[in-house]
């Protein structure tokens, strides 16, 4: 072979070579698509507006690079597996569930898509195997809703001394219900108030566990975060009976208190873990963190509606009273 064909073959493979990055570079800035599955209560706005902006700041613009494909179940749990199946079908680069429920039905969707939980205690409900190293295809934020629960019993404890007997309404329809309502008498022993436990798996139920808890003796309620807070806000202010959990939307919409996790601050971490898969990182090395903010609110108007005084000490701790 001359030495002029030889150096026009090296330079056709030169340039076939020196497109290889450009190509890849073409793909990486491919659309990507994130799916979301949330249950549809009031925490669904924020939700959504803090996985949009993380992104955006991240460089993945909705219309521009990234399709974004939000999936709620409106309340209704026994819809999340058809609506986890649809974001599998839809071939997503990643899957982010809202609240234990819907970390489940992703969980049960798929094994190949990475998943970011965003759920009250995923190592102990089984999501991940454990903080550190998650294993499988799921990583995330844990809430410690558990504990949060827990801790609305010792602040009923406070703020009603002598309070006796406290209900825990739990959702018969959510997995972390068992795991709840042992943290819930966990903190009943310790401050020495007696837990009474009812259930709920729908709206209609409601009404019906609530009363049942009243006949029981109970003088408050803590209520599970994933049952419809706004008709238990009205129940519970029918019956007269102080109601609390841990989402912030129920003090929000008319019950007494709330204490748990800060939802901006864990919806923005948990923005964190999909932009790190989406950045080629892989759930089962990324290990997952928990909730490290924590909000407690009070409705006084609800207070005052029920007839109660509120401890200064304890309005003085809150992170916010609406009024």
């Amino acid at each position: 072979m001359s030495d002029a064909r030889l150096s026009k073959r090296m330079f056709i493979a030169g340039l076939c070579l020196s497109s290889l990055p450009r190509i890849a570079g073409a793909q990486a800035q491919g659309t990507r698509r994130v799916g979301a599955l949330i249950l549809g209560n009031a925490d669904a706005e924020a939700f959504g507006r803090e996985l949009r902006d993380g992104l955006a700041k991240a460089g993945y613009v909705e219309g521009r690079n990234l399709q974004l494909d939000i999936r709620s179940a409106q309340g209704r749990l026994e819809l999340l597996p058809q609506l986890a199946a649809e974001l599998v079908a839809a071939k997503v680069d990643v899957l982010v569930a809202l609240y234990t429920p819907c970390a489940r039905a992703a969980q049960q969707a798929t094994r190949e898509i990475p998943i970011v939980a965003i759920a009250a205690n995923p190592v102990e409900t089984g999501i991940i195997a454990s903080l550190a190293r998650p294993g499988g295809n799921i990583t995330g934020v844990s809430l410690l809703a558990a504990e949060a629960h827990g801790k609305c019993v010792e602040i009923f404890a406070e703020m009603f001394p002598g309070i006796r007997k406290v209900a825990a309404l739990g959702n018969t329809r959510d997995p972390f219900m068992p795991v709840l309502l042992e943290k819930i008498k966990l903190a009943g022993g310790d401050t020495g108030i007696e837990i009474v436990t009812v259930t709920a798996g729908g709206i209609d139920e409601l009404e019906p566990a609530i009363a049942a808890a009243i006949r029981d003796g109970a003088q408050a309620l803590v209520m599970q975060g994933s049952l419809p807070g706004q008709a238990v806000s009205e129940l519970v202010l029918k019956h007269r009976l102080p109601a609390a959990t841990a989402p912030r939307y129920f003090a929000e919409v008319g019950g007494l208190l709330s204490y748990g996790f800060d939802a901006t601050d864990s919806f923005r971490r948990g923005t964190y873990f999909v932009i790190k898969i989406l950045q080629g990182g892989k759930p089962a090395e990324i290990p997952a963190e928990q909730a490290t903010k924590f909000e407690l609110v009070i409705n006084l108007k609800t207070a005052k509606a029920l007839g109660i005084s509120v401890p200064p000490q304890l309005l003085a701790r809150a992170d916010e009273v609406i009024e």
